[in-house]
């Protein structure tokens, strides 16, 4: 099904639409599986995590972003960008990770109107304690159903399309992982 370019009149302006490319039967299974089977695995590793370790995964993924750093410490707007997050909303949660004991911000020493977010030594545990039930969701609802070919396709996949969206973003992306 195709949507020819047309003109509509709106608020008394001429807006030009162009052609829609809509997606094929075969497209359109991909693209929902996709999506349902996104959310529900985030929900099972957040549910998971929430029960064994009181931590939620958007806070878990925090830590994780964090310890990646060989200082834990991170600006916040690096931090924002890695997480896919505004810094508004980053902001919000850390105060709660912040009262929690788990982080903590300071302003940034080499620019004084950044903000720096680091683990702290309870983040740390928490994490320690929590990487290996979200490592183990990870593999049980999704590594072990597919093959180690499948793992290379869907890498490689995603790789391009973090690639493309960091890229029409302006944003940095994280370098592809090589095996």
């Amino acid at each position: 099904m195709r949507l020819v370019r047309s003109t509509l009149y709106a608020a008394g302006m001429a807006v030009e639409q162009k052609e829609v490319r809509w997606l094929s039967e075969p497209e359109m299974a991909a693209w929902r599986s996709y999506i349902v089977a996104t959310m529900r695995l985030r929900q099972r590793l957040h549910r998971e995590l929430s029960e064994r370790h009181d931590v939620t995964l958007a806070d878990y993924e925090v830590l994780v972003c964090l310890s990646l750093q060989s200082d834990n410490r991170m600006r916040m707007t690096e931090l924002a960008s890695m997480l896919g997050s505004t810094k508004s909303r980053l902001s919000h949660q850390m105060v709660r990770l912040e009262a929690e004991g788990l982080i903590r911000r300071t302003r940034d020493p080499a620019d004084k109107r950044g903000v720096v977010a680091e683990m702290t030594g309870r983040g740390a545990e928490l994490l320690d304690g929590a990487a290996p039930t979200h490592v183990e969701g990870v593999r049980e609802h999704l590594i072990d159903l597919l093959s180690p070919e499948e793992h290379q396709v869907l890498g490689r996949a995603f790789d391009r399309v973090l690639k493309h969206l960091s890229e029409i973003d302006g944003l940095p992306r994280l370098p592809p992982v090589t095996s």
